[in-house]
């Protein structure tokens, strides 16, 4: 070995190396070193938002920027840093409360509000960031809305009103007022409408008393114009049969009028008049030989015997 390669050679660890070789090495592992401070700079600076979230760059605890879309993004390490809202509609789901309704019959009201932040700004300057904070608001402002609605309201327009009123009620009730915490209050529906417990036997029993009285009502008045249906119709029949009989009477007086006229007009030539009378007399005669007694014993001065004793 030649004596500068000897000078620049040394023994580590069992072998000789160069110290060019070391110097190489040694750098190496600072460009690692700095490699890996980079990247650890780059994952702190930057920021990844998500679609279902807002990004919040804030320094020394204020708002500088609001991140909406998603995506990434970078900001200061140190010097900024980052929270998160949630964007996506959200829901709330109110403690059953009690109210009381304009005929002051007591409700139980379950309901459920659907949400989201609007302003996200606006949210954390008045509510500091926190969606317990604006849940507190929120149950408070429909609860209070509730009861205006359903104390001006009767129990029978509380029920009647689920079919969409009610909320609509609910909802002007509130009005914007949520929009000064940076919330956009989306609807409140109302799950349930039942009455308490400690009352339901005696509202349900004053419900049947109330529907049985109806019902009688409605019996009562069935009846009333059942009778005066069949007094109209007794009625009714008593004309139609009084005017037949006087129909009836009528047909048979021109019928014995046209009779007499008939037997006037027989009797009006002697030859039709005898003829008439000779009939007669025998169908007289035909009626009185009943059963087995063919006999007919007349009396001389009898009209039946005159007739006979007339025929040649």
């Amino acid at each position: 070995m030649e004596n500068n390669d000897y000078q620049n050679t040394e023994y580590t660890n069992g072998r000789y190396e160069t110290k060019k070789k070391r110097k190489v090495s040694k750098l190496s592992i600072v460009g690692i070193i700095l490699l890996l401070v980079v990247l650890w700079g780059l994952s702190l600076a930057t920021v990844v938002t998500y679609e279902n979230q807002y990004t919040l760059i804030k320094q020394f605890g204020k708002v500088n920027r609001i991140i909406e879309e998603p995506g990434v993004s970078f900001k200061i390490p140190f010097l900024e840093s980052e929270s998160r809202l949630p964007k996506q509609i959200m829901i709330y789901d109110l403690t059953p409360s009690d109210v009381i309704t304009v005929d002051k019959k007591t409700m139980v009201a379950d309901s459920y509000t659907l949400w989201r932040i609007e302003d996200p700004l606006l949210f954390v300057q008045t509510l500091n960031s926190q969606v317990s904070n604006a849940e507190s608001r929120i149950n408070a402002a429909v609860f209070n809305s509730m009861k205006n609605v359903i104390s001006s309201l009767s129990q029978a327009e509380v029920i009647s009103g689920r079919d969409g009123s009610l909320t609509n009620l609910i909802m002007n009730n509130i009005g914007d007022s949520m929009k000064q915490y940076g919330i956009d209050l989306i609807t409140v529906e109302v799950k349930r409408l039942d009455l308490p417990d400690d009352n339901k036997s005696a509202v349900y029993e004053r419900m049947i008393s109330e529907r049985n009285n109806i019902a009688a009502s409605y019996t009562a008045e069935g009846e009333a114009e059942a009778t005066k249906i069949r007094t109209q119709t007794d009625y009714q029949i008593s004309v139609n049969i009084s005017e037949a009989e006087s129909k009836a009477a009528a047909i048979v007086a021109e019928g014995e009028a046209e009779y007499m006229r008939i037997l006037s007009e027989a009797y009006s030539e002697e030859s039709r008049a005898d003829f008439y009378t000779f009939v007669l007399s025998l169908d007289a005669a035909k009626k009185s030989l009943t059963g087995n007694n063919k006999t007919l014993i007349l009396s001389a001065d009898s009209p039946i015997a005159e007739i006979f004793n007339k025929v040649e």
